[in-house]
């Protein structure tokens, strides 16, 4: 069986990024319905979103969903629920410590490097995500996933999971070839029929190839210092000159949060604003989004031919 589907319990070898704001838990639910890994995103919010989140994915399915957390913004209350409540805990954009890694789930970290890869295993991770610079959003790394796979799997014993760039089947079997023990996918599940993203954002990803991303740090208000990859468009619109607050946000306890121009919060449904200035993240297999799909057919999509492995 394959090692990163008998670790984590999901029947394909699938894994659905956390996108914070845009995932949502039916998105969660209905990945790991079709058979791969569905992940909750745990960004900025608090334990008691987290908790509300977990909640409605138990009601749409009793498969495995993981949650992805970010370092920078970890709430150790958080951070002690998820350990308790789901089975899969991941981590990302911070050096991977013994000390965050809790005891119970099995633990992820998304990792940039071979160096990083090797901290995470050190620190008591049971599985990687190597992250090329194709990926779409915060990207870690800085070198090309087709490189970077095959080097940390020759490094590290724990499973590798393959992310940066990954939009088709032919992308999947590639890298599970080139050693990967699974795939990661996010821009893909922006356009599913079950993730949050804007309108606009999803026509611009539907329209737009692989050359009109961009790898740039113009959506570093609030969090400096960490490279997007965002559709060109969406940078060009920010560096334009225009209003600061960007827009607003309707938050789940009803109330509408400000976004500051050039901030990371990606554009959802209840968003307000000058929406194209707001960061459209995507990676360099956008090419492969052709319109909205159910997560579930996007899964299928991504597995023809894998069969149990």
């Amino acid at each position: 069986m394959n090692r990163f589907c008998a670790l984590t319990g999901c029947r394909l070898p699938i894994q659905q990024a956390g996108m914070s704001r845009v995932t949502t838990p039916a998105l969660a639910a209905a990945v790991s319905e079709a058979g791969g890994l569905g992940m909750l995103a745990v960004g900025r919010q608090g334990v008691g979103t987290t908790k509300a989140e977990v909640d409605a994915v138990r009601r749409l399915t009793r498969h495995p969903v993981g949650a992805s957390v970010l370092v920078k913004f970890l709430v150790p209350e958080t951070v002690a629920y998820l350990a308790e409540q789901m089975p899969v805990v991941e981590f990302f954009w911070g050096w991977p410590e013994a000390a965050v890694v809790p005891a119970g789930p099995v633990v992820g970290w998304q990792v940039g490097s071979v160096e990083e890869a090797l901290a995470a295993q050190d620190a008591g991770c049971h599985y990687v995500v190597a992250q090329g610079v194709e990926a779409g959003g915060h990207v870690r790394g800085s070198v090309p996933r087709r490189e970077l796979v095959p080097a940390v799997r020759a490094a590290v014993e724990v499973p590798v999971v393959a992310a940066g760039g990954i939009g088709t089947g032919d992308d999947v079997r590639d890298a599970l070839e080139m050693g990967a023990d699974a795939v990661r996918i996010g821009t893909r599940f922006v356009a599913s029929a079950e993730a949050d993203a804007h309108p606009r954002y999803l026509a611009a990803l539907i329209g737009a190839g692989p050359d009109d991303t961009a790898l740039t740090d113009v959506f570093d208000v609030g969090w400096p210092d960490a490279p997007t990859r965002a559709l060109a468009c969406s940078v060009a619109a920010a560096l334009a000159s225009g209003p600061d607050p960007v827009g607003t946000m309707l938050l789940s306890d009803g109330t509408r949060r400000d976004l500051p121009r050039r901030g990371p919060t990606p554009p959802t449904s209840t968003t307000i604003g000058d929406i194209s200035a707001m960061p459209f993240y995507a990676g360099t297999g956008v090419g492969a989004v052709t319109g909205r799909m159910p997560a579930a057919s996007i899964v299928a999509e991504l597995g023809a031919g894998l069969g149990e492995r």
